[in-house]
C-alpha cells in the first residue's frame, strides 16, 4: 500500500509507527492476519487501494504483485 500519511502507517507494540507496513496488515507490533498467503495479501491490498482511490485495481494488483514480495514478512 503507498503509504503517504502518517495514518497509513502500522503501529509497533510501543504504539510508533511501523516503518514497514500499513496499518492494513500491522497493528500493535503484529501481522492481523499470520496466515494470509502472499497471493491472498496481494489481492486484499489490491482491492483496498482500488476502494481508496489511490489507483485501479490492476495498477495496484501489478504494484502489489512486485513489492509485496520484497517485504521482509514474504522474502525466502
Amino acid at each position: 500500500m503507498p503509504m503517504s500519511e502518517p495514518e497509513h502507517f502500522g503501529t509497533e507494540k510501543d504504539g510508533s509507527q511501523s516503518l514497514e507496513y500499513c496499518l492494513y496488515c500491522y497493528q500493535n507490533g503484529a501481522f492481523i492476519d499470520e496466515s494470509i498467503t502472499l497471493e491472498e495479501m496481494i489481492e486484499f491490498c489490491s482491492q483496498k487501494i482500488d476502494e481508496m482511490g489511490i489507483m485501479s485495481y490492476a495498477e495496484a494488483k501489478t504494484m502489489c504483485g512486485q513489492f509485496l514480495p520484497e517485504l521482509k514478512r514474504w522474502r525466502k
